[in-house]
């Protein structure tokens, strides 16, 4: 009897490993048709030729908690834009900050009548959902505009930027829009060089070939913009959410919305610049992202109607997150099987053992697409750190474990509240600012030239040059 109860636990460790793998192998097949679609496919590149049209009014917000190092470089960029200024308000969302944040931000508006209105939020649920949700209601109680575009205050961008952003929204079925996200302090160390690489990655490949495909590609929570009727039809911002980008982004998908994902619409940002930063980061990333997975798989299955390609690129997506926590469980179960030398040949295929030592330390089709978008940025001496990003994958799995397990355990246990989690911020020098010329200041034939990466990665902080 004590027999057969072992032979049916090893059966199902074996059953659970062998999901695992399976699992793998679709993310790898995923990720490696991105890379060859991304490099031969074809190419959906809307709205980058629109400079002229009726503009849209505007509410800007810039996302600030504690943001007096950056928050004034943002500000001075925003304020130089190419956008009609009639039809444009900038309200830095101002959420309880404790340093020199307010004085920064009233500077601006005396130095600037009538073109900036801050929102100093006191009091009320924590969070940069909240704060969103308390900004966009001042929005629609004011009548401000017809879209909201989000900044966290860290983000630089360039003079074509915001009208960049708007161009999709003249399609009616648009419900937000995304812009790419570039460093601009990648040249500091070799961890913000990895991280160069891994946004390179992740917009330039796989946000474009998830454009090209008709998939979903994900408003990422800044640098995007967001039609404010299509926000009240989702039901407003959930200021219960950590990510409320991820949240926002399939609740536009269930109602109909479209996500429209621009690469040539480049914002720079500051990564962290420390590993431990960089495991706190993407672990609140992680939990959020799978507290989405949580609220919206199902629905995404049973009610998404668009192609078979959307929906299992929905769930994918949603996905991304428990790929690293279930990757660890299965070098558990093998170490497992391997220590009670449990014969695993009968239960697998030479092709799935395959793919499992293909995967052993991870996805590394994902590396494929770091290579492709390389290659495609003209930075292919970057090729160089790719074995480096080995070590990076291997932080982000633990750090993503471990928020996936204080998120289904600890956090309930513990009775832990959500709370705005700022990544750490290392200006010390005031931008010396990118100066793009915005469309309608150039010829005709110069409009695509304009958002190439190396024209537009020209950008100084103190010593440093990216």
């Amino acid at each position: 009897m004590e027999t057969d109860s072992l032979t049916w636990v090893w059966g199902g460790v074996r059953l659970a490993l062998t999901g695992i793998v399976l699992l793998l192998a679709f993310y790898t097949m995923r990720h490696m048709w991105f890379t060859w679609q991304r490099l031969f496919g074809r190419q959906r590149i809307l709205y980058e030729p629109v400079v002229l049209g009726d503009w849209p009014r505007v509410t800007v917000f810039i996302a600030a908690h504690n943001e007096e190092a950056v928050i004034a470089d943002c500000l001075d960029s925003l304020l130089a834009v190419d956008y009609p200024l009639d039809r444009l308000t900038l309200m830095p969302v101002n959420d309880r900050s404790s340093d020199g944040t307010y004085d920064i931000i009233e500077d601006y508006v005396r130095r600037y009548p009538g073109r900036i209105l801050p929102f100093h939020r006191k009091d009320g649920r924590p969070g940069k959902a909240a704060a969103l949700k308390d900004a966009t209601q001042i929005v629609m109680d004011q009548n401000l505009g017809d879209v909201i575009v989000v900044f966290d205050a860290d983000y630089i961008p360039n003079r074509g930027l915001l009208k960049q952003i708007i161009a999709p929204f003249f399609d009616p079925e648009t419900g937000a829009v995304m812009g790419r996200v570039v460093p601009q302090n990648a040249s500091f160390n070799l961890l913000t060089r990895i991280l160069d690489l891994e946004r390179a990655g992740g917009y330039q490949v796989d946000q474009q070939a998830r454009e090209n495909i008709g998939g979903v590609p994900q408003y990422g929570g800044t640098v995007g913009g967001i039609r404010l009727r299509a926000l009240a039809d989702a039901g407003g911002w959930h200021d219960d959410v950590l990510a409320e980008d991820t949240d926002l982004t399939y609740r536009l998908l269930l109602n109909g919305w479209r996500t429209v994902y621009l690469n040539h619409a480049e914002c720079y940002e500051e990564v962290p610049q420390s590993w431990a930063v960089r495991s706190r980061q993407i672990g609140r990333w992680a939990k959020g992202h799978n507290q989405a997975l949580g609220r919206h798989a199902f629905a995404v299955l049973i009610k998404h109607t668009d192609s078979i390609v959307s929906k299992l690129d929905a769930l994918a997506l949603l996905g991304v997150y428990i790929m690293g926590p279930l990757l660890m469980l299965g070098w558990l179960l093998a170490a497992l099987l391997f220590y009670a030398n449990i014969d695993l040949l009968p239960m697998y295929s030479i092709g799935i053992l395959s793919v499992m030592i293909f995967a052993c330390f991870g996805n590394f089709a994902a590396f494929f697409e770091v290579a492709a978008a390389c290659h495609l940025d003209g930075h292919r001496r970057r090729l160089r750190l790719l074995p480096l990003l080995g070590v990076s994958f291997l932080v982000s799995a633990f750090s993503v474990t471990k928020a996936t397990l204080d998120l289904m355990l600890l956090d309930k246990l513990f009775k832990r509240q959500f709370k705005w989690d700022k990544t750490v911020r290392y200006r010390t020098k005031p931008v010396e600012q990118l100066f793009v010329p915005a469309p309608s200041e150039m010829g005709a034939g110069a409009v695509r030239n304009a958002v190439l990466p190396e024209q537009t990665t020209v950008l100084k902080v103190g010593r440093q040059q990216v």
